[in-house]
């Protein structure tokens, strides 16, 4: 069992690239209805409600109709036979969000989804109103990540062969006791592709929009995971400069922000609110 309600899910068919999983907090909405949206990208290794189910009631509370997907090879995302590229990516949220006629939208980036929401608006910036980015960083090109990225292989094989050890051990690692919401956790990790999201990590180790990311011009904020051990702080202040983004700062590891939504969705709301547009925007 999660341990929240979940928005409802449904399946949305994009011509040209395939079927999606979708939670939508308001899937019966009309035409005429004037919540501004929000887009929530997951990061690398989770799904949208792993890494989002935290936030999902406070953004709706907050005035916003909520989107969130699984990315290719993760959790219920689409299986192409094509290597996994965060290009692609960033191409699947652009084509779902005119296929919903929900664009202009907020894209909000956590970690991978980060760096998906940077290619989203360099290369689909149509669909995109405000960017907000968070645990992220312009590059994974330092020597201890670039060490990382080298297992991969590796740990392809171990998800692969035995995902259910590969996962429990992580989860064991990060303290979990064994109970239904860890279940929960641990049967969402064992949907992925092991190859995909293998390949995903390589993508991570080649990705760097230091060369591009200051020419995009789109309003932009940052909740910045201060006490973060896998994308430090200041590549988060320097991927922040880079864009302009205001900065809104917690005192957070990098997987805190679900369970201590406390701290971590009041700045998440003031990131949004910085950059989303008004309701009144909106219906003009």
């Amino acid at each position: 069992m999660p341990p929240r309600e979940l928005p409802p899910a449904r399946t949305v068919v994009v011509p040209g690239r395939g079927e999606f999983f979708l939670r939508d907090t308001d899937p019966t909405a009309a035409a005429g209805d004037d919540r501004p949206v929000v887009v929530l990208l997951h990061g690398w290794l989770v799904t949208a409600d792993l890494n989002w189910h935290a936030a999902y009631a406070s953004l709706h509370e907050a005035g916003y109709r909520v989107l969130a997907l699984d990315h290719r090879g993760h959790g219920r995302g689409l299986r192409p036979l094509v290597p996994f590229r965060l290009a692609d990516c960033a191409a699947d949220v652009a084509a779902l969000l005119r296929t919903l006629q929900l664009s202009p939208a907020t894209v909000v980036g956590y970690s991978m989804g980060g760096t998906i929401a940077q290619l989203v608006a360099r290369d689909h910036r149509d669909v995109v109103s405000g960017l907000v980015l968070s645990g992220t960083c312009q590059h994974f090109q330092d020597p201890d990540t670039q060490r990382v990225w080298k297992w991969m292989g590796a740990a392809a094989v171990a998800m692969g062969l035995a995902p259910q050890p590969f996962f429990s051990a992580g989860l064991r690692r990060q303290g979990l006791p064994s109970d239904q919401h860890t279940a929960w956790l641990l049967s969402e990790l064992k949907r992925h592709n092991p190859k995909d999201t293998a390949e995903a990590g390589r993508e991570l180790a080649r990705f760097d929009s230091r060369p591009w990311l200051s020419s995009i011009r789109v309003p932009s904020s940052m909740v910045l995971t201060a006490r973060d051990s896998a994308v430090s702080p200041a590549k988060q202040r320097e991927l922040a400069a880079a864009v302009g983004a205001t900065v809104f700062e917690v005192a957070l590891d990098h997987l805190q922000l679900t369970s201590r939504p406390h701290e971590y969705n009041p700045a998440l709301l003031d990131a949004v609110a910085a950059v989303a547009p008004t309701r009144a925007a909106v219906r003009s």
